[in-house]
């Protein structure tokens, strides 16, 4: 089955039919996925969301977006959450200059503390890596992300950017932006990453793929992902499934 390795089902766009969605998943072939967390106030209705659906798990931390107001008391809270039984990552955790909603300096120092809390847990990170990559590199190295893994989630950098992910003992994560007609860059990469290194993601409720573009997105697009990069990588698409799965089990440590 597949495993849809990032989505926010917590968001505003789902307030109307999560339930109804998360329970159409498993007779639509998929069966797992990774909720990921971008600010502290989400968690309760995603621990929520993982409790009332088995193959619904969580991870725990703060988007780069939501940092400027953080503190330590912060990361105390995102420490006692991790102890939950569905939790399995700390993420979505990085850099983001494109947007720049927060402080570079704010951005990194708490990127940098959630990545020790993280190695503390041994506990994998998910990454948001976004025009930022030296900075968001960097730190990852500093803070010796080889000792507890992660994933890069929603890549859209170049093979050789990948590289130095793979370098690292990480991850590689693609989703609908791989399918779009212009992506060059990312078909390149999805190309150099090896099988046993690759997931596969929605993003949902963004960046839904060809030929939903625009739309909002969903697990149940998750195929489309995998059947782009089953024709990138020249295999079939059961191969992608079975790969992306065993993959994101080893990873979030699921059985």
């Amino acid at each position: 089955m597949f495993f849809d390795s990032h989505a926010h089902y917590n968001d505003i766009k789902f307030n109307e039919d999560a339930d109804v969605l998360l329970d159409s998943m498993q007779k639509n072939n998929v069966g797992y996925i990774m909720n990921a967390c971008s600010s502290i106030e989400e968690i309760p209705y995603i621990l929520k969301l993982c409790n009332k659906f088995p193959f619904v798990y969580a991870s725990v931390g703060v988007h780069p977006h939501e940092v400027e107001n953080m503190t330590e008391n912060d990361i105390d809270i995102l420490r006692k959450y991790s102890k939950e039984q569905k939790v399995r990552a700390i993420g979505e955790i990085g850099l983001d200059y494109f947007y720049n909603n927060a402080p570079r300096s704010l951005q990194k120092k708490w990127f940098a503390k959630q990545v020790e809390l993280a190695r503390e847990l041994d506990m994998p990170v998910i990454i948001h890596d976004r025009d930022a990559h030296k900075d968001c590199m960097d730190i990852l190295k500093a803070e010796k992300v080889y000792d507890c893994g992660g994933v890069f989630h929603c890549y859209s950098g170049s093979a050789q950017m990948a590289k130095e992910v793979l370098d690292l003992g990480m991850y590689i994560a693609f989703g609908g932006s791989l399918t779009f007609k212009k992506s060059q860059k990312p078909v390149e990469a999805a190309a150099a990453v090896p099988l046993d290194r690759l997931l596969i993601e929605t993003d949902c409720p963004y960046l839904a793929p060809e030929p939903h573009r625009g739309k909002r997105n969903s697990s149940l697009y998750i195929h489309y992902v995998a059947e782009k990069l089953a024709q990138i990588k020249g295999v079939s698409v059961a191969e992608i499934e079975k790969a992306t799965e065993e993959n994101a089990k080893k990873l979030f440590r699921i059985n």
